[in-house]
């Protein structure tokens, strides 16, 4: 009576079809040659089809044989691609990896850092998402990201979130090149009383800044992302505060001074807790702050110099 074949006889099957003799089946098995054989005919009898014709002492696949080949080779395909994930995940931690990050970070430092995380891990497929800082948190805590990069000071509580500090330096003031301040190498609260001032929708720090000096600009224009605030800037619209990653970016459009006070800016790495990072994710964020590390040293020593 026909009854269910077992892994061992699907196997020596499969190897036997691949291989074509009993021997080089039992050679690529790393067992004997008899076990291999004793496994067919028990595979015969429990399909209860008629798999092989004898031939002078070597076995023929029948018709039906290469009609089940076609399916156990299928079903191994599955396998194989199973054993190729995990060899990936050996290698890598997982196969996958989500970034999540600002606009200001997402045109320029963190391509980099990506690029120099995929000369070492090529087979791993990235998704960055780059979007408001906002939505970056609402992205880590719906598990749509392993990690989220921005430099905005959001509330990440302690209980949700896991947060490194990536970087810390200073923002900076940025102006069209022909600006009546682009010959200055700084720029104090007291200047943007004579100049629109080009800030962010909903307020931001240096104008809680400007309020506390009692310094009031002429005019304000608000829009939401730095590169934009950027765009205008380079237009002649006005001064902007920015944070340095998005002006070095776009430093052959604007000039680029330091602020007197000085403001400063943070680079978050923020990880949801009730998902452990994986080896990709912390190998990720270790080159990312590289590519911190290796802007500062690169960066000219005369960019953004302080008057005495």
């Amino acid at each position: 009576m026909p009854r269910s074949l077992n892994f061992r006889q699907i196997e020596a099957f499969r190897a036997f079809m691949l291989t074509g003799s009993t021997i080089a089946a039992a050679d690529m098995l790393n067992t004997t040659q008899p076990s291999v054989s004793r496994l067919l005919s028990q595979a015969q009898s429990a399909s209860g089809l008629k798999l092989f014709n004898l031939n002078r002492g070597r076995l023929n696949p029948t018709p039906e044989a290469f009609r089940l080949f076609d399916a156990v080779r299928r079903h191994f395909l599955g396998l194989d691609q199973i054993e190729q994930t995990i060899a990936a995940m050996r290698k890598s931690g997982t196969g996958l990896l989500r970034i999540a990050s600002n606009p200001t970070l997402g045109v320029g430092v963190v391509p980099r850092a990506i690029a120099a995380f995929h000369r070492r891990f090529a087979d791993v497929e990235v998704s960055l998402a780059t979007i408001g800082s906002r939505h970056v948190r609402e992205g880590l805590l719906n598990g749509m990201h392993d990690v989220g990069i921005t430099t905005a000071p959001l509330c990440f509580p302690a209980t949700e979130f896991e947060v490194d500090v990536l970087c810390e330096t200073e923002a900076v003031c940025v102006m069209s090149l022909n600006h009546p301040l682009a010959a200055s190498s700084h720029v104090s609260a007291a200047d943007f009383a004579r100049f629109p001032y080009l800030g962010f929708d909903g307020g931001d720090t240096w104008r809680e800044i400007m309020s506390q000096l009692n310094v009031k600009p002429p005019s304000v224009i608000e829009t939401t992302y730095s590169a934009t605030v950027c765009s205008l800037a380079a237009a002649g619209v006005g001064l902007g505060v920015v944070d340095p990653f998005i002006a070095r970016f776009m430093a052959n459009q604007v000039h680029i001074a330091a602020l007197k006070p000085t403001l400063s800016v943070r680079v978050l790495a923020a990880y949801p807790r009730h998902v452990a990072r994986s080896g990709l994710t912390t190998t990720f964020v270790e080159v990312l702050s590289d590519q911190f590390s290796e802007q500062d040293r690169r960066r000219p020593r005369n960019l953004l110099k302080r008057s005495a």
